[in-house]
């Protein structure tokens, strides 16, 4: 019952029953809370949340008694004797007066709500690994999902064509305007999320409802103008996650598990629109409504699952409703949680969500080289949706099904790469870490050697994407493609919220918009180019940019440093 009651269906079914069923230890007869610290209200908290990770000392309390391994049943923290929960920590009066004069307030007023030691089960950090690791399940499951509707459409632009009497540019609408859609959605969605009243949760749940319905409406829709609009809101209001996911791991994972989070979620994300046309390559020669089918008989099991089973990760968020609990319990409104304290404007959520990303990215040159190198990179793997019917229809007669099947050539490259990273972390950074403590730019140290793998899958297949070579040549050329794509990724979300760590969300989601948005634009010119410059020539253009992001990431790896310091975002 711990899955469900800290989910959104949790908290519905305790809305309905006034919090009759699914109780919190703090809900439970007997307990009794005794406060530690009170902290005057007249001062305006101008700091950072009490809930840092990296400051967890902030007004604690603290379960005296045995701590929970980490390991035990989830519904341990339902059985702890009750009387336990709330004892003082063995921190001095003046220490805990110090800790809150970080948030800019004093000792006098309020009392501040904070973990009940340093194990408590209920800090994301300290969940059992199965929750943990059944969070990354669903969050990364969520991103395939709406990753795969964008391509699942792709085999449809035929039909498209026929049906509606519309050119083939037209009809790469429906995949362009899909990731314009996701593009956008972030750069409102991601904001909401740091805010404790709303936390992770809320924005996924009821954006991917809207997703669900949306994808109803599109699968029957015989309009044109109609579809193309309904793909955007597709795109739109399956976003969330997408910027967002990267948060909850780093919500639940410590700074040495994150690494292994990001490699699946990205993962996911790889795997997404690989799979897309192949799941519907075969079924679109019945009726070019069945992709879009598809995405909703993926989509209605998944909802259910989100809904019911995904617990809230934002520490702040779960902080503040601890402290709405024991307020409710024990009737004392001045029991406060930081998030509280400390007000939160609309015009700062604005500044963070729009204005500061595109300040960094036009005055940081790191932040300008990640988000235009990695907007080429995502934009390219997108042009292979216009390049691959032209190569392996056009050249080798292959069927809509089995050109879906050439994209495992992706997952197969991103697969091997996963290995290869993964391998990497655990044989040789870790250890060293554990030694040495890293620097930002050490975390770019497996990109040296990609961003040269890159182009060269790039120019293998555009030289031998021909009726003379077999198709198994330029399909390896791809797989190497994906494969280096993916490590350069893995680095670039490793090195970034390191080195700016204030503003990792808005950074995260300003990157996906250059990225999807580029990526659009090159779905509706690509096909153009290909046909008009041939692959060869095509492909090796975006092979001969690529090649400038080794500049780039060299320049970046050892000169990092120095533009850190010369940097008035990223941290020391």
């Amino acid at each position: 019952m711990d899955y469900v009651r800290d989910s959104q269906l949790g908290h519905l079914v305790r809305a309905i029953t006034r919090n009759k069923v699914l109780l919190w230890p703090e809900e439970l007869p007997g307990f009794q809370f005794q406060p530690i610290i009170e902290a005057s209200t007249s001062e305006k908290v101008n700091e950072r949340e009490a809930s840092d990770a990296n400051d967890p000392e902030i007004g604690k309390v603290q379960n005296t008694g045995a701590q929970n391994d980490n390991d035990n049943d989830d519904d341990q923290q339902d059985q702890l004797p009750i009387e336990r929960v709330a004892t003082r920590v063995g921190t001095s009066q003046a220490d805990a007066e110090i800790n809150l004069a970080k948030l800019g307030t004093n000792a006098a007023d309020v009392i501040l709500m904070d973990w009940y030691g340093e194990e408590d089960v209920d800090n994301p950090l300290n969940w059992p690994m199965r929750k943990k690791l059944f969070t990354t399940f669903v969050i990364c499951l969520y991103t395939f999902v709406v990753y795969c509707g964008s391509a699942i459409f792709v085999p449809s632009f035929g039909f498209l064509m026929y049906r509606f009497d519309v050119s083939e540019v037209v009809s790469s609408l429906g995949l362009a305007l899909y990731v314009v859609g996701y593009a956008m959605g972030p750069m409102i969605f991601s904001p909401l999320s740091e805010i404790a009243m709303i936390g992770r949760n809320p924005p996924y749940v009821i954006s991917f409802i809207l997703f669900f319905v949306v994808s109803i409406i599109t699968a029957v829709v015989d309009n044109f103008a109609a579809l193309m609009v309904l793909r955007f809101l597709q795109g739109f209001f399956g976003s969330p996650c997408l910027a967002s996911g990267g948060a909850s791991l780093q919500d639940i994972y410590s700074w040495s598990q994150v690494p292994y989070g990001f490699i699946v979620w990205v993962a996911a994300m790889y795997c997404g629109p690989a799979l897309g046309p192949l799941l519907s390559g075969y079924a679109v020669s019945s009726n070019w409504h069945w992709p879009l089918w598809e995405m909703v008989i993926m989509a209605g099991p998944f909802m259910i699952l989100l809904i019911a089973f995904l617990p809230e990760t934002s520490r702040s968020t779960i902080l503040l409703h601890r402290a709405q609990r024991i307020r409710n319990v024990t009737g004392n409104p001045n029991i406060r949680a930081a998030s509280e304290i400390k007000k939160i404007k609309m015009a700062d959520i604005v500044v963070d969500a729009l204005i500061k990303p595109t300040e960094i990215a036009i005055k940081d040159p790191a932040i300008t080289f990640v988000c235009i190198y990695s907007a080429l990179v995502y934009a390219i793997y997108y042009s292979f949706f216009e390049a691959f019917p032209i190569v392996y229809h056009g050249f080798y007669g292959m069927t809509l099904g089995e050109i879906g099947l050439i994209f495992l050539s992706i997952i197969i490259g991103c697969l091997i790469a996963t290995a290869m990273y993964a391998a990497y972390l655990y044989f040789i950074f870790m250890p060293r870490s554990q030694k040495v403590a890293p620097t930002q730019e050490s975390r770019l140290l497996p990109a040296l050697i990609a961003v040269w793998v890159l182009p060269a899958g790039l120019f293998l297949f555009a030289w031998t994407s021909r009726e003379s070579i077999h198709w198994i040549a330029p399909t390896i050329g791809v797989s190497i493609y994906a494969g280096s794509s993916f490590i350069i990724f893995q680095c670039i979300i490793a090195y970034v919220p390191l080195t700016y760590p204030d503003y990792v969300a808005s950074l995260f989601a300003a990157n996906d918009f250059i990225r999807s948005m580029t990526a659009a634009g090159f779905v509706m010119f690509s096909r153009s180019m290909y046909v008009n410059l041939g692959i060869g020539k095509g492909v090796s253009l975006l092979a001969g940019l690529s090649v400038m992001g080794i500049i780039g990431m060299y320049f970046l790896f050892y000169f990092g440093a120095t533009l850190r310091a010369r940097s008035k975002f990223a941290a020391s």
